[in-house]
C-alpha cells in the first residue's frame, strides 16, 4: 500500500500485470504472432507466455498450483480429465493439426521417402527417427497411436512393434520444440512433429494418409482403435489416453489474475484477423469452434455455440 501511495504521488501507478499464458508448444509461433497484434493496439498491456507440452502445462496448473490467464492445449482429453470442472467449467475447441514426418537437409534417403515409402525407410540401418516423451507431450503419445493406426492401415502386422524398436529411448526429446534443431542439425534424420511447427521452422515433411495422421474428424471411430496407457505420478491411476482426431483447446481458469484481457485475447483468436494471423503462421483454425462445459462467458457465447448446438 506504501508503494502505491508513493507511486501515485510520483504521477505513476503500478505496471498492469501481464497477460500469463501457458500454451502447448505447437501453439508457440501461431500464439506469438497473434499476441504481437494484440500488444501493439494496446488491448493487453504486455505477454507472459510459456511454451511447454501439454501435459507438463496442465500439471503445473493442477500439481504445482500455478494459475495463468489462458491455458491452452493439444489434446482435450486433458481438459477432460484433469481440467474441467476443477480449474475451469469450460474450455474451447478451436484448432486442429496433423501428424506428419518432417526431415531437414541432412537427413537419410530424404530424396526417396513418399507416404508410401516412409515406414520401410524408416526402419533402414542407421535412420535415426527423434519423437517426443509421450508421458508428457501429446505429439508423444500419438506418434504411437499413428504407429498402431499404420499396422492396422497397411495391413502388416508386427510394423508398430518394428518402428518403435527404430526409435530406442535414446530418439526420445522430453519436449517436441527440441525436435525441429536437431533434425536441422543432422542428429536426426526424420522427427515426428505436427505440421504447422514443421512449417515454422522451415522443415520439410511427409504427408502421411489420414488413416494415420490423426487429422480428419471423420475417421474418429478409426483412431480410437489405438489407445495409449501413460504411468501417472506415484499414488496416481494411469492415464489412457485413446486415439481421436487432433484438436486444440483452452480456457480461462477460475482463479485467472486478467479474465478480461483474457478474453480480449480469445476474442480476437476468433476473429477474421486472428484467423488470417494464426493461418499465417501454419496453423489451422476449425471453420466453426465450440464449447464444452457450463459458465462460458456471455461474449464468447455470442461467437461459438455450445458442443451439440446447430
Amino acid at each position: 500500500m506504501a508503494l502505491l501511495v508513493l507511486l501515485t504521488a510520483c504521477g505513476r501507478a503500478p505496471a498492469p500485470a501481464p497477460l500469463v499464458v501457458f500454451n502447448a508448444a505447437a501453439l508457440g509461433p501461431p500464439f506469438n504472432a497473434l499476441f504481437a497484434t494484440l500488444e501493439a493496439d494496446g488491448s493487453v498491456p504486455a505477454v507472459a507466455q510459456e511454451n511447454s507440452p501439454s501435459l507438463e502445462a496442465v500439471r503445473k496448473v493442477v500439481e504445482l498450483g500455478k494459475v495463468p490467464d489462458i491455458l491452452a492445449t493439444a489434446d482435450l482429453s486433458l481438459f477432460d480429465s484433469l481440467v474441467v470442472p476443477q480449474v475451469a467449467p469450460w474450455y474451447l475447441v478451436f484448432g486442429t493439426n496433423a501428424l506428419v514426418l518432417a526431415y531437414g537437409p541432412h537427413s537419410r534417403f530424404a530424396s526417396e521417402i513418399t507416404d508410401s515409402t516412409w515406414a520401410d525407410v524408416l526402419l533402414r540401418p542407421g535412420v535415426r527417427t527423434g519423437r517426443s516423451d509421450p508421458r508428457s507431450d501429446p505429439s508423444g503419445y500419438r506418434t504411437l497411436m499413428a504407429l498402431d493406426l499404420a499396422e492396422r492401415h497397411y495391413r502388416r502386422p508386427g510394423l508398430a512393434a518394428r518402428l518403435r524398436a527404430a526409435m530406442p529411448d535414446r530418439y526420445v526429446r522430453p519436449a517436441e520444440a527440441e525436435l525441429s534443431a536437431l533434425v536441422q542439425t543432422g542428429e536426426f534424420d526424420y522427427v515426428w512433429t505436427y505440421r504447422n511447427l514443421a512449417r515454422a521452422h522451415g522443415l520439410r515433411w511427409v504427408e502421411l494418409p489420414r488413416e494415420v495422421n490423426l487429422e480428419d474428424a471423420a475417421l474418429a471411430a478409426w483412431y480410437a482403435q489405438a489407445q495409449v496407457e501413460l504411468r501417472a505420478r506415484a499414488g496416481a491411476p494411469p492415464l489412457r489416453i485413446v486415439g481421436a482426431p487432433i484438436a486444440f483447446g483452452l480456457t480461462i481458469p477460475r482463479a485467472a489474475r486478467s479474465p478480461a484481457a483474457a478474453l480480449r485475447f480469445v476474442e480476437r483468436l476468433l476473429s477474421a484477423e486472428g484467423r488470417r494471423v494464426m493461418d499465417s503462421a501454419g496453423f489451422t483454425m476449425l471453420a466453426r469452434p465450440w464449447t464444452v462445459g457450463t459458465g462460458v462467458p456471455a461474449p464468447l457465447r455470442a461467437l461459438v455455440p455450445a458442443a451439440g448446438a446447430p
